[in-house]
C-alpha cells in the first residue's frame, strides 16, 4: 500500500478505537438478595449472640495475653501464609509482565559467522569469509481494540484474588491457632474433671472396702465400685493424648516441629472463654468481611475481562515500530555508510482464516464467566449458611449447656446427701455407689459441652470470616 493511501486508514483504524467484550460490574447479590439490605442473623435473638460488628482481631476478646502471642507468632511464621504470600507475589509479578508488554519493546542483536560463498556471485570471490552484523529494533502496539486493556484488567483481578487468598490464609491460620489452644485446654479441663471423679471413688472404694471389713456392706459393693473406678480411669489416657496431640497441632502453626509446643500449655485446664456475648455483625457485613466472597467476585472480574482479550483476536494488530542495521565481513565495515540499512513504519498483522477459532474461544471465556458467576453466588449462599448454622449450633449449645450445669448440681446435691445417709446407716451402699456414678456421668457430660462451646465460638469466628484487615 502506498504511503498516501495508507495514512488515511490508519487514522481512520485509530479513531475507531474501543474496548472489545463486555464492560464488568459487580453482580447483584444472588436469591434475590438486595445489595445494601441489612439482614440479621436468626440466632441473634440469643442472649450469647450480639449484633455488635466483629473485630479484626476477634481473638483479642478472649483477654488471654497467651493467646494473642501465639496468634501473632503463627501469622508471622505459619508455612499455610508464607506460601499463600508468595502466590501473592507471583500474581503481582505477572500484572507487571502484562503492563510491560503494554509499553514500547526494544531489542538489540548482533552476529558473527564464518561461511564459504561459490564463485557464481558476480563481485564475491569463492573462499571462506567473516560476517559480521548488528541491529535494533522498537516497537509499540496500539491497542486498537483494548486487547492489552483486558489483558491488564484480568491480570489485576487474578493478583487481587491471591490477596484475598491470603487474606482466606490468614483467617483460616488464626482460627486453627485458637482451636488448637481451646482443644489442648479443654482436654485438660475434661482431664481435670475426670481426676476429680476418679479421686471422689477412690475415696468412696476406701470407706465401702471398710465397710466391708465391718461386715456393714456386701463384698459385691466393693467390687461394684472398683469397677466404677476403672470405668472413671479409662477416660484418663484419652484425654490425656488428646491434649497433646492439640500441642503437636499448635506447634505445627507456629511453624515449629511438633514436639516443639509451648512448655506452658502442658498443664492447661481453663478452657478460653468470652465475658461477653459474641459480637456477629449482620448478614451484610459478613458479605463485605469474608475474603473468599472478595476472591470469588475477582475471579468473576477476571473471567469477564478474558471474553475481552479473546474477542480482540477478531480484530487486526497494528504495531509502530523501527528498525536499523548494518552488515559487513569486518568488524570496521559495521560502520560504514553502505552496510547501513534501516525501516520504519506501521505494521498490521491479521491471521487468517482465524474466525471460527476466535469465535469458538470466545465462547469457552464466557462459559468459564459463567461458572464465576455460580461459583460467586454459592459462595456467597455458603457464607451465610455456614454462619446461620454455626450462631444457631452455639445459641442451642448454650441452652444444653445451662441444662448439663444444673443436672450436675442436683446430682451433686444428691451425691452428698446420699453419702450422709450411708454414714448414717440409712442408705444402701448399691443407692451411693449409683448417685456417684450419676455424678461423674454429670461432671463428663458437662466438661464435653464446656469444649463444644469452645469449638462452635472458633467455628463462628472463621465462618464470620474474621482475622484480616
Amino acid at each position: 500500500m502506498r504511503s498516501r493511501h495508507f495514512a488515511p486508514a490508519l487514522l481512520a483504524v485509530l479513531s475507531a478505537c474501543t474496548t472489545v467484550g463486555p464492560a464488568y460490574a459487580p453482580p447483584p447479590l444472588p436469591a434475590g438478595m438486595a445489595n445494601g439490605e441489612t439482614s440479621a442473623f436468626e440466632a441473634s435473638a440469643s442472649r450469647a449472640i450480639s449484633s455488635a460488628p466483629l473485630p479484626d482481631r476477634w481473638w483479642q476478646l478472649y483477654d488471654d495475653a497467651r493467646l494473642d502471642a501465639l496468634v501473632e507468632d503463627a501469622l508471622a511464621a505459619n508455612t499455610d501464609l508464607r506460601a499463600a504470600a508468595a502466590n501473592l507475589e507471583r500474581a503481582q509479578a505477572l500484572t507487571r509482565e502484562v503492563r510491560a508488554a503494554s509499553g514500547v519493546q526494544t531489542s538489540l542483536d548482533g552476529s558473527a559467522s564464518v561461511g564459504e560463498t561459490s564463485s557464481l556471485g558476480i563481485g564475491n570471490p569463492a573462499g571462506v569469509h567473516d560476517l559480521f552484523s548488528l541491529g535494533g529494533s522498537i516497537s509499540y502496539e496500539v491497542d486498537v481494540v483494548g486487547r492489552i486493556r483486558r489483558a491488564i484488567e484480568a491480570a489485576t483481578a487474578d493478583e487481587r484474588s491471591q490477596a484475598a487468598a491470603l487474606d482466606i490464609a490468614r483467617t483460616t491460620v488464626a482460627a486453627a491457632v485458637v482451636g488448637a489452644y481451646t482443644d489442648a485446654c479443654a482436654a485438660g479441663a475434661s482431664l481435670s474433671v475426670a481426676e476429680r471423679s476418679a479421686a471422689l471413688q477412690r475415696q468412696s472404694l476406701t470407706l465401702t472396702e471398710k465397710g466391708v471389713r465391718g461386715g456393714v456392706f456386701a463384698p459385691i459393693d466393693a467390687t461394684r465400685s472398683r469397677a466404677l473406678l476403672a470405668q472413671l480411669e479409662a477416660a484418663l489416657p484419652g484425654y490425656t493424648a488428646a491434649r497433646r496431640i492439640a500441642l503437636y497441632r499448635l506447634a505445627v502453626l507456629l511453624g515449629r516441629s511438633p514436639q516443639d509446643y509451648p512448655a506452658s500449655l502442658i498443664d492447661c485446664a481453663s478452657i478460653p472463654s468470652l465475658t461477653r456475648p459474641i459480637p456477629a455483625g449482620d448478614g451484610t457485613a459478613l458479605i463485605r468481611r469474608r475474603p473468599d466472597i472478595r476472591q470469588a467476585e475477582r475471579r468473576l472480574a477476571a473471567a469477564t475481562a478474558r471474553i475481552g482479550v479473546e474477542t480482540a483476536a477478531l480484530y487486526p494488530t497494528i504495531a509502530l515500530g523501527a528498525s536499523a542495521g548494518t552488515t559487513s565481513r569486518t568488524i570496521e565495515g559495521l560502520t560504514s555508510d553502505s552496510a547501513l540499512q534501516f525501516s520504519i513504519g506501521p505494521l498490521i498483522s491479521w491471521s487468517f482464516p482465524n474466525r471460527s477459532v476466535a469465535r469458538a474461544r470466545i465462547d469457552q471465556a464466557s462459559a468459564s464467566a459463567k461458572v464465576a458467576l455460580a461459583e460467586f453466588d454459592g459462595t456467597v449462599l455458603g457464607a451465610l449458611q455456614e454462619a446461620e448454622s454455626a450462631l444457631t449450633q452455639y445459641a442451642n449449645d448454650i441452652d444444653e449447656n445451662i441444662r448439663l450445669r444444673a443436672a450436675r448440681d442436683r446430682n451433686r446435691e444428691a451425691s452428698d446427701l446420699q453419702t450422709r445417709l450411708a454414714r448414717g446407716g440409712a442408705a444402701a451402699s448399691l443407692e451411693v455407689l449409683d448417685v456417684e456414678r450419676s455424678l461423674a456421668n454429670a461432671e463428663a457430660a458437662l466438661a464435653s459441652s464446656n469444649a463444644k462451646l469452645a469449638a462452635d465460638r472458633v467455628r463462628i469466628f472463621l465462618a464470620l470470616g474474621g482475622g484480616w484487615n
